[in-house]
């Protein structure tokens, strides 16, 4: 991992909501201890130092996993892994009943992806008193994917290439109210919030859901099925399945042509 990290975990039928936050055991790479880095958490025994309850929220068991592992050490690191979900209702039930300080969201869920989460989540982000903030967390880098979870409320928005220690850095400042970006994605965010023209609509992409978007783009970017397979979580057949459908829905012919046509409408 390179960046925010939710939960490891593969999808499955039997993937039920957490609200536990147990801690994981110390086989990974310590994120850091925060003793020295934010308020009272400089100086003072464990017990003053800094606190973030969080939920993660990926339709992935493994990824969840991980990120637990990465950061749910609560005396090394201070965050507190409260509860996980692994699709839109899971995740409104578990946030409304743990009001966590920080939900780290994936983009794409069943059940109408992470924006729908923030939609129905706008209550508790406009809680005066103990807002709760959303730092999307996903292996999708798409400028549409960006835009639309920050218009929809979220703080921040950071790739799963993200290591332990910049996502604990980043928990802690999206708690705090800051804004929080990936290098080179707050880019996406400043040009449109800076036009005041609606973007364009792509009907040819409209017709994709956003597993096959997520696919288009890595197959544009050259990758082998296998290596999709390992970054998305999914099987190779299911990707060939996906390109497929990409494919059929786009009346292209062959990978070539498909990667002449995501060229062309910038995604690579």
């Amino acid at each position: 991992m390179t960046e925010p990290t939710d939960r490891t975990g593969t999808p499955g039928p039997n993937d039920s909501t957490r609200t536990n936050g147990s801690t994981a055991p110390n086989d990974s790479t310590d994120p850091g201890d925060r003793s020295g880095n934010d308020g009272p958490a400089g100086s003072g025994p464990p017990a003053e130092r800094r606190r973030a309850r969080v939920v993660l929220v990926d339709d992935h068991r493994m990824f969840r996993t991980g990120v637990q592992a990465e950061i749910g050490r609560t005396e090394t690191t201070g965050v507190e892994v409260v509860g996980e979900a692994a699709d839109v209702d899971q995740a409104v039930t578990v946030i409304k009943a743990t009001r966590p300080e920080v939900v780290l969201l994936d983009v794409h869920l069943p059940g109408g992806g992470g924006v729908e989460v923030l939609r129905r989540s706008a209550a508790l982000m406009s809680d005066g008193e103990n807002p709760v903030r959303f730092l999307a967390l996903s292996v999708s880098d798409a400028a549409e994917d960006v835009i639309g979870v920050i218009r929809g409320g979220a703080r921040g928005y950071v790739t799963k290439t993200i290591t332990g220690a910049d996502l604990v850095d980043s928990i802690f400042r999206v708690q705090d109210g800051d804004a929080v970006f990936s290098p080179r994605l707050a880019g996406f965010v400043l040009d449109a919030f800076a036009s005041t023209d609606a973007p364009p609509v792509d009907e040819d992409m409209d017709r994709l859901t956003q597993r096959e978007r997520e696919v288009l783009r890595l197959i544009a970017r050259g990758y082998a099925y296998k290596e999709i397979a390992k970054q998305l979580f999914i099987s190779v057949k299911t990707v060939e399945s996906h390109v497929s459908a990409v494919l059929r829905k786009l009346q292209l012919s062959n990978r070539h042509e498909l990667t002449r046509w995501a060229t062309a409408r910038r995604l690579v």
